[in-house]
């Protein structure tokens, strides 16, 4: 049982809609990381950046993109993580795959499609809540416009830490801060966002402001707004489980299932 686990998070700029760009800048940027490292997480969408135009660019799980995060997991010993496009029975997913480094991966498909942008017109929507095991952490997947719901977020199983990957636009960073903090606190976890920098096809503005904030939500990883950066950062269980046992906040957690 490991009480570390070692995370590098990558904040950049993405290439629209151009999957074979963007696997050869990420594949640049997680060979300049000093390993050993145990997760890489990238942000949301990361092949394409957060494009409606899912037919043109969509993949299979068996296509050349899920393929290269297995290899780089392979090649680095480390778990790779973050969402891109996939078609599946001829529908459309939002999905964030989760590739350990011994070739098996699991996954998760966004829950909440962000209708403002009519994602939820082009994609299908995920109906289940997954918690990856890894290195005996508990780790629970997320996607972007998912932090607004708390509700879908709620720890009711002990998970040691949130990860939301993120195309979050500049003009709402404030409300990103904010909740990615509160779901930190209200879980008693640590959560881990990762959003992109840089502009897109449809001029939106994205500012970064990745980052991982503790149980008592303190942000542990000062990422300046829109720099292009990796940050390594290592969250330890014994910060966890030392307030979890001093303040049994979770104990007084409503009890409801999800229909």
């Amino acid at each position: 049982m490991s009480n570390q686990l070692k995370l590098a998070i990558i904040q950049t700029h993405l290439i629209w809609e151009d999957p074979k760009a963007n696997r050869k800048h990420f594949k640049a940027k997680i060979q300049g990381i000093k390993l050993p490292i145990d997760l890489i997480v990238l942000p949301e969408m990361f092949t394409t950046g957060f494009t409606m135009n899912a037919k043109a660019v969509a993949e299979s799980m068996e296509g050349e993109s899920v393929l290269w995060m297995k290899k780089r997991a392979t090649e680095t010993g480390a778990a790779v993580t973050g969402s891109l496009i996939i078609e599946e029975n001829n529908q459309y997913y939002n999905r964030m795959v989760f590739a350990f480094p011994d070739g098996t991966h699991k996954t998760y498909d966004k829950r909440h499609t962000f209708s403002l942008a009519g994602e939820d017109k082009v994609f299908t929507s995920g109906q289940e809540q997954v918690i990856v095991n890894y290195k005996d952490w508990n780790i629970c997947l997320q996607i972007c416009y998912d932090l607004r719901f708390p509700v879908w977020s709620r720890n009711t199983t002990d998970y040691d830490a949130l990860i939301y990957v993120a195309n979050w636009p500049k003009p709402r960073i404030a409300a990103w801060d904010a909740l990615l903090k509160a779901r930190a606190i209200e879980n008693m976890c640590y959560g881990v966002g990762v959003n992109r920098i840089g502009e897109d096809a449809a001029q939106n503005e994205y500012s970064g402001h990745s980052a991982v904030y503790d149980v008592l939500g303190n942000n542990i990883t000062p990422i300046r707004p829109n720099k292009d950066h990796i940050e390594i950062i290592t969250l330890d269980k014994t910060h966890i489980a030392r307030y979890r046992n001093k303040l049994k906040f979770l104990e007084d957690r409503d009890q409801f299932k999800i229909m």
